[in-house]
């Protein structure tokens, strides 16, 4: 096909948008919401593994060591922690440290601590997290392994809730996405095929004339990639700034925050360019492949 060809075909696809406004505008609310409700329910589920992760990140496991570790043993013990792979933070919290801060917290028993002079009960701790929790049992099966441990304090109970409570988001969330998927790909179907349905008669009186497959597929093709791409556009910009809403509105919520942490939620900025990817091209491959499938069989003539 000759160039000049070719741009007339794009041009017909083009100002077969205006001609069938009507059909087009449907094909374009139809993938429009179809996008945004993919889009939605998959940033909600990022951000949800998110929080998750971050709830994760505040706990400890405390390792309390016995009396009698001497200066120098400290100092191993810290370097075998580092080499344990799991690990991800390590801060060591010494017993004057525990002793003075217990006396804040305790303002009221002050002759309970007169009383006990310059004896320190409490003992040397080192305060680690872990960086994956659903590791934590075999990274505490190792620490357990080396010397002048007292005992080890870990929030098992928690950790377990943490990891079954991603797994259950995992599923639930991976399910609706694919159903909603699947239902999205069905009704762009099905509003594509009403377009073309009600331009049967066109296109079999152009392959009476002697028209080519290629050349009645063409303005189609263009015509619903372009619809598809401001579906894709306008599911962007509603997406933005409703993504930014919500994050203004639970910025003012501290009670919420305090507990999943502000650093759980993720910025839009940070996954612009994938969401604009994902709207852009997903609704470019809704609007062209639903014209080009819908019009097969009214070529068939």
């Amino acid at each position: 096909m000759k160039l000049s060809g070719f741009r007339y075909l794009i041009g017909q696809g083009v100002e077969n948008i205006w001609k069938n406004k009507m059909m087009a505008f449907a094909s374009f609310c139809v993938i429009l919401v179809s996008l945004l409700l993919v889009g939605m329910s998959a940033l909600l589920y990022i951000n949800l593994n998110s929080m998750i992760g971050g709830v994760e990140n505040k706990n400890e496991v405390i390792i309390y060591l016995r009396d009698d570790t001497s200066q120098e043993a400290l100092v191993n013990f810290q370097s075998q922690l580092q080499q344990i792979n799991n690990i991800s933070d390590i801060r060591f919290y010494s017993k004057e440290q525990a002793f003075e801060d217990l006396q804040e917290s305790m303002t009221d028993y002050g002759m309970l601590f007169d009383s006990l002079g310059d004896d320190n009960p409490l003992p040397d701790s080192y305060r680690i997290q872990v960086a994956d929790v659903s590791q934590i049992s075999s990274t505490i099966a190792q620490i357990s392994q080396l010397d002048h441990i007292d005992s080890i304090r870990a929030p098992m109970d928690f950790v377990n809730i943490l990891t079954e409570l991603r797994q259950i988001v995992s599923i639930v969330f991976g399910v609706v996405i694919a159903a909603l998927i699947v239902i999205s790909v069905v009704i762009v179907s099905n509003a594509t095929k009403a377009s073309v349905f009600m331009r049967r008669e066109e296109i079999q009186i152009m392959k009476y004339v002697g028209a080519t497959n290629s050349f009645i597929r063409i303005p189609f093709f263009v015509e619903g990639m372009i619809t598809g791409f401001l579906a894709g556009s306008v599911a962007l910009v509603i997406t933005w700034f409703g993504y930014d809403s919500m994050v203004g509105l639970l910025t003012g919520q501290t009670d919420i925050l305090s507990v999943i942490g502000m650093g759980s939620i993720i910025s839009f900025q940070s996954l612009a360019w994938k969401v604009a990817a994902a709207y852009l091209l997903a609704g470019t491959f809704f609007g062209a492949c639903g014209s080009m499938i819908s019009m097969r069989k009214h070529l068939n003539v």
